[in-house]
C-alpha cells in the first residue's frame, strides 16, 4: 500500500489526545458522504491506542461503558442520528490473533465491506487480511509520557482527513 501523505504530532498529555479525537470526530461527522473508513492504530502496549479510541467514541456520542475488545476481538457501537454520516463503529483488537486467517474465520470480511467506521488495534496480527487503511495512526511513548504520533493517509478519504487535521493541535 502506498502512503499518500504523512504528518507527525506530539501529544504532551491525555488532553492533547482527547482534543485530537474530538477534531477527528468532528471531521467524520461533517463528511459529505456516509463514512466507510478503516483506521489502523499501531503502537506498543500502553501507547494509548484504546485511550484514543475511547476519546473518539465519546466524541461520537457513545455513552456508557466503552470496553476494550482485547478478549472479544470486536466491540460494535451504533451511533445516534446526529452521527448518521459515521454509521456504526466497529472497534477491533487483533492482539490475541496467532494466525491472520482467524480474521477470515471470524467473518470480519463482511464488517469491513459494510459502511461505517472500523478502528483496528494491532492490525499487523491480521496482516494480509485487512483491506487497505484510510488512516494509520502510529503511537510511541517518550520517557516523559508524551506521545509521538505519526498519521499516514492511505486513501483519498484519509488524505482529506489528514489535510483537514493540519490546523488542529
Amino acid at each position: 500500500m502506498s502512503i499518500l501523505e504523512t504528518r507527525r504530532l506530539l501529544w504532551a498529555d491525555e488532553a492533547a489526545c482527547e482534543s485530537f479525537a474530538q477534531s477527528l470526530a468532528a471531521l467524520l461527522r461533517r463528511s459529505a458522504t456516509p463514512v466507510n473508513a478503516s483506521i489502523e492504530l499501531h503502537g506498543p502496549l500502553g501507547a494509548g491506542k484504546t485511550s484514543l479510541t475511547r476519546h473518539l467514541l465519546r466524541a461520537l456520542g457513545v455513552s456508557g461503558r466503552i470496553k476494550s475488545p482485547s478478549y472479544a476481538v470486536l466491540e460494535s457501537y451504533a451511533l445516534g442520528p446526529e452521527f448518521a454520516q459515521v454509521g456504526e463503529v466497529s472497534h477491533f483488537d487483533f492482539y490475541r490473533f496467532s494466525d491472520a486467517r482467524e480474521w477470515e474465520d471470524a467473518g470480519f470480511r463482511d464488517i469491513f465491506a459494510a459502511p461505517g467506521l472500523k478502528l483496528s488495534e494491532w492490525p499487523d496480527k491480521a496482516a494480509g487480511m485487512l483491506p487497505p487503511f484510510d488512516l494509520q495512526i502510529c503511537l510511541s511513548v517518550h520517557d516523559d509520557e508524551s506521545r509521538e504520533v505519526e498519521l499516514c493517509a492511505g486513501s483519498a478519504f484519509g488524505l482529506t482527513l489528514l489535510q483537514a487535521l493540519e490546523g488542529e493541535p
